[in-house]
């Protein structure tokens, strides 16, 4: 999701916009606002969704909603557009758009900035979740998880990132996991992935601390999303799901949401480096 800058002009009421691999915040659906700009959003909230999602749909529409509420126009980026459009939120440019793709992220965030401005908050929240044990899972099921997880987040970045330097303000925030942080059985692709985000998120901080950029990192544990349903083995489903339930449940996505608003509301001179949340009854 990406959310429009505070600065030049562009700056109506809360005064912000972003793309969230699915959008910029503000704006409904393929239109344009009238008057004025706002802040930045993000790519997950900047405004993309790729094939599957990391924390999922839920995670990407909960922070859409919370964004809008606030005043902030959107950018909202997926391959099923008809899922933005259902959101019917008064400020936010919809687009169909595959993460992998990044020509199509580049064009949609330059429609954005020309509509809103400069983009001033990107979230990353784009991902799939594809579990299996690396003797047998399909090896295009790997692919596929690099594609979304590690370069689509590379390539929102890249869209944003020259700007925010440039204006010397901005803020990304990368959605990981606490698979970034430790790891799970059956999940060794895909921990791979989140360990990437969580270290590439880490030293892109470090490149841009003195620019006035900062860098976020939000870590869920089980959220409650449709995730786990592109998983293609059953047995490997059935577990997760059990386990889930043993914890007594998952996060409710609203919950991540609030954790995203809370490290992009801190003020300019504050960077929340990392935050990690889970359900109190997950142990891992």
């Amino acid at each position: 999701m990406f959310r429009p800058g505070v600065h030049r002009g562009w700056r109506r009421s809360a005064g912000a916009w972003g793309c969230a691999a699915w959008g910029y915040p503000g704006g409904s659906c393929g239109t344009t606002p009238g008057g004025g700009g706002r802040g930045p959003v993000g790519g997950d909230l900047l405004g993309r969704e790729p094939t599957a999602r990391a924390v999922g749909a839920p995670v990407v529409a909960a922070t859409a909603r919370l964004f809008s509420a606030q005043g902030h126009p959107l950018l909202l980026l997926a391959r099923r557009l008809e899922r933005l459009e259902a959101l019917g939120l008064p400020e936010a440019l919809c687009r169909k758009v595959d993460v992998t793709d990044r020509p199509a992220v580049d064009s949609a965030v330059r429609e954005a900035e020309e509509r809103y401005g400069p983009v001033d908050l990107l979230v990353n929240n784009a991902g799939a979740m594809l579990l299996g044990r690396i003797a047998d899972q399909p090896v295009d099921e790997w692919e596929r998880m690099l594609d979304i997880n590690v370069k689509g987040l590379l390539y929102a970045t890249r869209a944003v990132l020259p700007g925010m330097v440039d204006r010397g303000a901005g803020t990304i925030v990368n959605i990981g996991s606490v698979a970034g942080r430790k790891t799970f059985p059956n999940h060794a692709a895909y921990v791979g992935t989140k360990f990437a985000v969580h270290s590439m998120s880490e030293n892109l901080r470090e490149e841009v601390a003195a620019t006035g950029v900062r860098v976020v990192t939000v870590a869920p544990g089980a959220v409650e999303t449709e995730l786990l349903s592109h998983t293609s083995d059953e047995r490997i489903k059935s577990d997760y799901q059990a386990w889930k339930e043993s914890a007594g449940g998952a996060l409710d996505p609203d919950e991540v949401a609030a954790a995203i608003a809370y490290a992009y509301g801190r003020p300019r001179h504050v960077t929340v480096r990392e935050i990690v949340l889970a359900a109190t009854g997950q142990e891992a």
